[in-house]
């Protein structure tokens, strides 16, 4: 691991945590929103049964890569057996095509820091 990388995994984690600022979670998740919005949003959503190009990812921590019902999953990625959690996602969203080749997800986000503030987003989002 670069120490580039290793920095920006340490923010994030530090930052997840609570402990660069006092409002580093609230600003980790505003972060996260924004992020979501911008490199996500086109093809997800998060309204339960809200497909877009992508599935929905309300409630995706927890489940099984391509279950959602009614979304277009590749046959890859529905057999997987993936199960989504935060490292999963991460590995996932850093190279998709790495992970499950032949998915339909064509779109990574190799910057770490806005993985995980994507990913803690996404964890926060299912907890509301």
């Amino acid at each position: 691991m670069s120490i580039t990388r290793a920095r920006a995994f340490l923010a994030a984690l530090l930052a997840a945590a609570g402990l660069l600022m006092p409002d580093a979670a609230s600003a980790q998740q505003a972060d996260g929103e924004r992020l979501f919005r911008q490199r996500c949003g086109a093809c997800h959503g998060l309204e339960p049964g809200q497909n877009r190009a992508g599935p929905h990812l309300s409630g995706v921590i927890g489940r099984t890569a391509g279950s959602v019902e009614g979304a277009r999953n590749s046959a890859a990625l529905r057999e997987s057996g993936i199960v989504w959690d935060g490292g999963t996602l991460d590995t996932f969203l850093e190279a998709p095509r790495q992970m499950v080749p032949r998915t339909s997800m064509t779109v990574g986000v190799p910057n770490a820091a806005q993985r995980a503030a994507i990913i803690g987003y996404l964890e926060g989002a299912v907890a509301q």
